[in-house]
């Protein structure tokens, strides 16, 4: 896993409520382990007609959504089942971050674990975001902050472990891994 420390990028506004994980990544594309190639399968059923075409009014298939590392949802977004193929289609798509008023409890557990930063934010604070695609945003998991283009810098809140993680570019067995001489000595006291 990549390790995330600051993403600053434009956003790419899909202002949805209530978007599933089959609706992230339909479930006839979940006989892989795999991560490699599922942003392709994004939104596949929105982004592709029934011939496989690209619909020029979905969002991700427009120019200026292109390279952007930020996706700004609807509210509660990543509803449904709790399938981790769902952060992993949005990570191999290249974004790195997911913005909303509420993110769905596993939803969002699958992402921290995955390098995709769930960022919940105010009502207000979203409004002005869905108001403004394409806006150029700076995500700081040191301070856990959003940093608007106007200066204004909006709270936004993340575990210490999962922040620890995403900022080393760990995964749970990473860490364990990382700190497995301490976890050994710890047996040998406790033996």
């Amino acid at each position: 896993m990549e390790a995330i420390a600051r993403i600053t990028s434009r956003t790419v506004v899909l202002p949805i409520e209530d978007i599933d994980t089959d609706q992230i990544i339909p479930a006839r594309f979940l006989t892989t382990t795999s991560k490699q190639g599922l942003g392709e399968r994004l939104f596949a059923d929105w982004r592709y007609d029934a011939d496989g075409r690209q619909r020029a009014d979905f969002v991700l298939n427009r120019p200026q959504s292109e390279g952007a590392a930020i996706l700004v949802g609807g509210n509660n977004f990543g509803c449904g089942s709790s399938r981790e193929h769902a952060p992993w289609a949005l990570v191999d798509y290249g974004f790195r971050a997911v913005i909303s008023t509420e993110i769905a409890d596993i939803f969002r557990s699958n992402s921290l674990k995955n390098g995709l930063i769930p960022v919940i934010v105010d009502a207000a604070t979203h409004q002005w975001l869905v108001e403004n695609p394409g806006a150029e945003l700076t995500i700081d998991l040191e301070s856990r902050s959003l940093m608007l283009p106007d200066g204004r810098s909006v709270a936004f809140p993340i575990d210490g472990f999962s922040r620890y993680c995403l900022m080393n570019g760990l995964d749970e067995l990473g860490f364990l891994l990382e700190n497995a001489s301490a976890i050994r000595e710890f047996e040998l006291r406790a033996s």
